[in-house]
């Protein structure tokens, strides 16, 4: 299943600095029933965002009207916990795609990377200014330059270097996952196995 291409992503960003956002915060396990990549947007976050009777909590960010964009700015330690799947796709279902934090677990990280969410792991310290700039001003922008491999904070021109692995790198730039990627080499394996002399 294609993806969005990701090139140069310039947006707002949402601000969620907790530490240690585990995979059972971001898509409780009770909606990983379904098996289509579609819906779990709506259920992001689900027991940080609603009460009990489903109504939205006011003093919840993504209820919080002065924050919106692509980008999610998490605290340290994002994506910990089970290695659900689900969780990279309510991140991409919601409307998010990247992920800013100092410290990414390993298996979210990479399940992010099969379905387009870009994580963006920063120094300690480049996290904090760039909170501290949505907190001065939300409709502050970041700008992730996936080809330069570089995310800029806008306001004061600070930037960071980040990295990725370049096949993912590759199949990001052109909106892949895995199998669209063994898709784009069709032609070259048919034209290998004509040559072969069995």
């Amino acid at each position: 299943m294609a993806y969005d291409k990701f090139n140069i992503l310039t947006s707002s960003a949402v601000p969620l600095p907790i530490e240690n956002v585990d995979t059972d915060q971001i898509i409780p396990a009770r909606f990983l029933k379904a098996t289509k990549r579609e819906g779990f947007g709506d259920n992001l976050f689900r027991d940080w965002r609603y009460n009990g009777d489903d109504t939205p909590k006011a003093d919840f960010v993504l209820n919080d009207a002065t924050y919106s964009g692509k980008i999610l700015v998490g605290g340290k330690n994002f994506g910990s916990g089970s290695s659900r799947e689900h969780a990279a796709w309510a991140v991409y279902d919601y409307g998010f795609r990247a992920v800013v934090s100092s410290f990414f677990a390993d298996i979210f990280k990479g399940n992010c990377l099969n379905i387009g969410v870009l994580p963006v792991q920063v120094s300690p310290e480049f996290a904090d200014a760039i909170f501290k700039a949505i907190e001065a001003d939300p409709k502050t922008e970041l700008e992730i330059n996936l080809p330069e491999q570089t995310i800029t904070l806008k306001a004061t021109g600070q930037k960071e270097s980040f990295d990725i692995n370049g096949y993912k790198k590759n199949n990001m730039i052109n909106g892949f996952d895995d199998i669209d990627y063994l898709q784009s080499m069709k032609s070259e394996v048919v034209t290998f196995a004509d040559k072969l002399p069995y």
